[in-house]
């Protein structure tokens, strides 16, 4: 208790000294607070009094006219108009440290679990802050261990690189990132969930990360009922908290589900603050927006940041305005197929339809020609397909397809994998080297 008194006070004061302008509510427009009088910046906060409901601290988020557009960080209620709003001219800053292991908060860095609250010694770090500069980012070389055996043997993860988790719904995007987070060789794992249902998050935290992963992970929740900016700063606030963790030199997985509902918080704010809707409803700001978020991650010269994003595909489009988006701005995407999903192959990863633009980089030369030669059997598979299904293939027609017939069962043996199995990145080769090496009619 004492711990949180000194830590209000110490915020109070801090409120207090920076404060410059007072101006009023003027009008409440759906989640929106107009206010007169207050010339702050973009970002900035600003402290709206709400008489006997307390103060709440709002952020700018544009203009109309002469007042200033304000969106809560909290719920609207008790905002009535007339009320003091105080500008507090700074920006949104969160608590940082090697205290944020092991907990879960919500989109503003508030505890969620039933843990102490943050020491009021812990350095603040502004959220919206810049991406590393270009020449500060060393060649990606390493490669990162995810323990799933499609991904390590035939994709392989670079440490700092950004892939995108393409899927539909119900195809098993939730699994195969529980399957990474538990097989990653990465020191620290930040996870931010963005317009989760809440009964899946205590799900998500004992099944699909696990004990152990909990103790060295940092879990950012913003679930669907929350207002729009707690959803929208979420990924603000977890990638801060991973860019303090790789400033101290350790390897960092940065795992977001899903890109899709953060961009629908950018809509409702957007909308919201007048922009105009582009395609699918979604303001400009959306694409301005994300490649500031996916620039902060990658490897510098003290750590890396590696980002696994999902990105939920809308009717199963892989071409819908926010795929097209984040396929242009990540080193690869991992595509998952519904029709393996229905025939109970897991992870149902596309293996032809994915890339991973880093794996020549990161790999040696005789991997990546095991690789090679895997997808090649695998093209051959799906090209001769449909003859083989209806019964015109007559053996030895084709002696490539022959081959690919031969072998499927161990590539499907080699690409199918459990829940709970694990496979390290040497183990994973050995297993591609042995697929190969089976004899062939």
């Amino acid at each position: 208790m004492r711990t949180l008194d000194l830590e209000r006070c110490r915020r109070a004061i801090r409120d207090t000294e920076l404060a410059r302008w007072r101006g009023r509510v003027d009008v409440v427009s759906g989640v929106l607070v107009e206010a007169a009088g207050v010339p702050a910046a973009m970002g900035e906060l600003c402290r709206i009094d709400r008489g006997h409901h307390g103060p709440i601290v709002a952020e700018v988020v544009g203009f109309r006219g002469s007042s200033t557009l304000l969106m809560p960080h909290g719920d609207l209620e008790g905002i009535a108009p007339k009320q003091v709003v105080t500008a507090l001219s700074r920006p949104f800053t969160v608590p940082v440290g090697d205290e944020l292991l092991g907990r879960v908060v919500d989109g503003f860095c508030q505890p969620l679990d039933a843990k102490a609250p943050f020491e009021a010694t812990m350095h603040e770090r502004r959220v919206k802050g810049p991406a590393p500069e270009p020449l500060e980012r060393p060649i990606i070389r390493e490669p990162l261990q995810t323990g799933v055996r499609a991904i390590d043997g035939l994709l392989t993860l670079g440490r700092g690189q950004r892939i995108g988790i393409f899927s539909g719904s119900g195809v098993g995007k939730s699994t195969l990132l529980g399957q990474v987070t538990r097989g990653t060789d990465a020191d620290v794992v930040v996870v931010c969930l963005v317009g989760e249902r809440g009964r899946e998050v205590q799900g998500f935290l004992d099944e699909v990360l696990g004990e152990e992963r909990c103790r060295q992970s940092f879990v950012v929740v913003a679930t669907s009922d929350r207002p729009p900016i707690e959803r929208f700063m979420a990924p603000f606030v977890a990638v801060t908290a991973a860019e303090y963790f790789r400033d101290r030199g350790l390897n960092v997985l940065f795992v977001m589900d899903s890109v899709t509902r953060f961009a629908a918080a950018c809509r409702e704010i957007g909308l919201a603050a007048g922009e105009p809707p582009t395609v699918r409803g979604l303001p400009p700001s959306f694409f301005a927006t994300v490649p500031k978020l996916i620039e902060r991650m990658g490897r510098t010269r003290k750590g890396s940041i590696t980002g696994i994003l999902t990105v939920l595909l809308d009717g199963d489009d892989p071409h819908e305005p926010v795929a097209d988006t984040l396929r242009g701005l990540l080193d690869g995407h991992l595509l998952l197929s519904r029709e393996l999903a229905q025939r109970g192959h897991f992870p149902a990863i596309d293996v032809l339809g994915s890339l991973s633009r880093l794996m020549p980089d990161v790999v040696p030369a005789e991997h990546l020609e095991h690789a090679a030669q895997i997808r090649e059997l695998c093209a051959n598979y799906a090209d001769g397909k449909d003859l083989v299904e209806i019964g015109a293939y007559r053996a030895g027609t084709n002696p490539e397809l022959d081959r690919a017939l031969a072998l499927l069962p161990f590539v499907d043996a080699f690409l199918r994998q459990g829940r709970g199995d694990s496979s390290s990145l040497e183990e994973t080769r050995a297993l591609l080297n042995a697929v190969l090496s089976q004899p062939t009619p």
